[in-house]
């Protein structure tokens, strides 16, 4: 009797719609843990990256503060750096252009800002997908439930049994499919909340960054230079 139960009987007394929607579960489950787990990494390595802006105040120079930082592929601290200091050298340079007009602190404010926001666009990228699983798995779960008491009840009836030992196997089976969303949108959610916790972190330390580059740009010293981070 247990060898005629559970998933493997699910798959093979299924038809294609049963069969389609619990590939569709198992297709929405590893994309939402590829996502977790690329993101988490991305998230424990730009905490790295927290910890070396730290030093950046602690260089003698402008150049040696960048090499501190380290590379500045992917680096959002190293290219909030550039950023304020493209912005500064640019506008202490030209004196004919119309953003002569713009005072130099509204246009480090603004580039560190564009930056800024480039990295929070960087850091959110794919996060909508573990929220469209977390929302819409559960559902088609239950899609695949529905249809699977469809096809067993339709099964049973042209049988002509109908029996609670008949019944309860083939419900109880379809039943499985509701367990499945739940597995796949549970996790999901729950990294979903913790990636945005984490990356709500991160951004907090690129703008208290960013605060300090921009004084530094503007003044030529850091607000509350001496202060611990």
């Amino acid at each position: 009797m247990e060898s005629q139960l559970g998933l493997m009987n699910v798959w093979n007394q299924g038809d294609a719609i049963t069969r389609g929607v619990a590939v569709l579960l198992l297709g929405m489950s590893l994309w939402s843990w590829v996502v977790i787990i690329l993101k988490s990494l991305d998230i424990l390595r730009y905490k790295k990256l927290a910890a070396k802006a730290t030093n950046f105040w602690h260089s003698s120079s402008l150049g040696e503060g960048l090499h501190t930082l380290g590379e500045a592929d992917d680096n959002p601290f190293h290219q909030l750096v550039q950023a304020g200091q493209e912005a500064s050298v640019h506008h202490r340079d030209t004196r004919v252009q119309l953003q002569d007009a713009i005072d130099v602190s509204d246009w480090v404010t603004r580039s560190l800002r564009n930056s800024i926001d480039d990295s929070t666009a960087r850091l959110q990228s794919g996060l909508a997908v573990l929220a469209s699983v977390g929302s819409t798995a559960p559902f088609v779960g239950l899609f695949g439930t529905v249809w699977g008491i469809y096809h067993a009840l339709l099964g049973m009836g042209m049988a002509g049994q109908a029996t609670i030992d008949k019944v309860a196997g083939p419900v109880g089976e379809a039943l499985i499919m509701t367990a499945l969303g739940l597995a796949v949108a549970i996790p999901a959610v729950l990294g979903y909340n913790a990636l945005v916790r984490g990356n709500k972190a991160i951004l907090t330390k690129l703008n208290r960054f960013a605060h300090d580059l921009h004084a530094y740009f503007v003044t030529g010293t850091r607000v509350g230079q001496g202060k611990q981070d």
